[in-house]
């Protein structure tokens, strides 16, 4: 295949020079009003990151992919292939796009998910019957309990990207757009290894939140409405007065902290180059990704800090990020934690550790090698809060003053 030469400098792309005008005007707004208020700090906090980031994401978007064979190694179409199908992930996406009849077609046994239903127990008997590659169309909350027993019996899981944002079939390089394209993994495919991430024992294959973004979504509103629920809650989360979490734990120096506002464990770590930040690299580093973020409570430092990091959210001296293979967490009472995007409340203390090359996985063989295969305006909690706040505190500012033109007498 003849290789893409690459495209001009994005710098100089139009779409992508006006797209950051205007990002930027609406910053320097964020920033001349916080400079005159203790109360807006936070909002031109949330602002100057989320430049930075949604920035990226644009120049991401326009980006000429290569297709390339994905790393990992030939393997023969499965003997007995089964799929379980959550008919309700992504608002019914497996059943507009005929999934189930698809598989009919290609001899793969299908499970419905109902609801109630054990969907451990469910893969469980589909081992048991001798499934030698075991499938989930769903969100990523369904797909780490299926990749925990496909591990256990060391078994080769398909992902069919049936959910709504489906962050692991990102990162594994799937176009989450060709959802009946993802079946071909079930056929002569690739298979490649990678890690799985546990809490108190229980596996995790994209990242567990604690703090702000796991008490929203504890929201009974958050399932059937997340966009609206995240910023009806922000203002009240992240405004004056606004208190961090009792989260206690040590960062990579040996500094004990007491309290954040928000806590990330991932399983490999997210990107920290440009063309990295919004995704995970490689999902078989044998780490964890760990950021911790506390917002200063002086408003004057919140704003020289701002100053001094606008438009580099790794340089805000509040945030910091390591990669360990085992992290801990403790606190006065039970946590509550977004895991894979599903709230769970767990007993204190958690304790987070990588799994290397736990899970088996097969992709098509025409998977593109680029840990994101399209663009995704939202690859983490963290950078949904965050482009939410922005949004919100712009709609929420004070009217500027309108001056009514004079008509003199005529």
């Amino acid at each position: 295949m003849p290789r893409l030469h690459p495209p001009p400098p994005l710098r100089q792309h139009p779409v992508v020079t006006r797209f950051l005008e205007k990002r930027a005007e609406r910053l320097n707004f964020a920033v001349s009003r916080s400079s005159r208020s203790d109360t807006g700090w936070v909002g031109a906090f949330v602002a100057g990151m989320v430049l930075a980031l949604v920035g990226i994401a644009v120049i991401r978007g326009i980006r000429v992919l290569r297709r390339s064979e994905p790393p990992g190694r030939a393997v023969p179409p499965a003997g007995h292939a089964a799929l379980i199908v959550n008919p309700r992930s992504g608002g019914g996406k497996a059943d507009r796009l005929g999934v189930v009849n698809e598989c009919r077609v290609r001899g793969i046994e299908v499970l419905i998910l109902e609801p109630g239903q054990d969907l451990t127990g469910l893969a469980e008997a589909a081992v048991a019957r001798g499934a030698d590659v075991l499938g989930m169309a769903g969100g990523d909350g369904s797909l780490g309990l299926v990749a925990d027993v496909a591990a256990r019996h060391g078994v080769p899981m398909v992902v069919v990207p049936a959910g709504t944002r489906n962050h692991l079939a990102v990162d594994l390089g799937l176009d989450r757009g060709n959802v009946i394209g993802a079946l071909d993994a079930f056929g002569a495919a690739v298979e490649r290894r990678i890690d799985l991430g546990q809490v108190n024992g229980r596996v995790f294959v994209n990242n567990v939140s604690l703090g702000l973004y796991a008490q929203i979504v504890r929201s009974p509103e958050y399932r059937n409405a997340k966009v609206d629920t995240t910023l009806s809650m922000l203002p009240s989360m992240l405004g004056p007065g606004s208190r961090p979490f009792d989260l206690r734990f040590n960062d990579p120096a040996g500094e004990r902290y007491t309290r954040a506002h928000v806590v990330q464990v991932s399983n490999n770590p997210y990107g920290c180059t440009p063309a990295t930040l919004a995704n995970r690299p490689r999902l078989d580093g044998g780490h964890l990704g760990v950021i911790a973020v506390k917002l200063p409570d002086d408003p004057a430092e919140a704003r020289r800090q701002l100053a001094q990091a606008s438009g580099h959210p790794e340089a805000f001296p509040g945030s910091v990020a390591w990669e360990p293979s085992r992290f801990e967490v403790d606190s006065g009472g039970p946590i509550d934690v977004g895991m894979d995007g599903e709230a769970i409340r767990m007993a204190a203390p958690l304790r987070f550790t990588i799994r290397p090359g736990a899970l088996r996985i097969r992709l098509p063989r025409e998977t593109r090698l680029s840990p994101a295969a399209r663009p995704l305006p939202a690859r983490s909690a963290l950078r949904d809060l965050l482009r939410s706040a922005l949004d919100r505190w712009l709609e929420l500012r004070p009217p500027r003053p309108r001056t009514t033109p004079h008509h003199p007498p005529g």
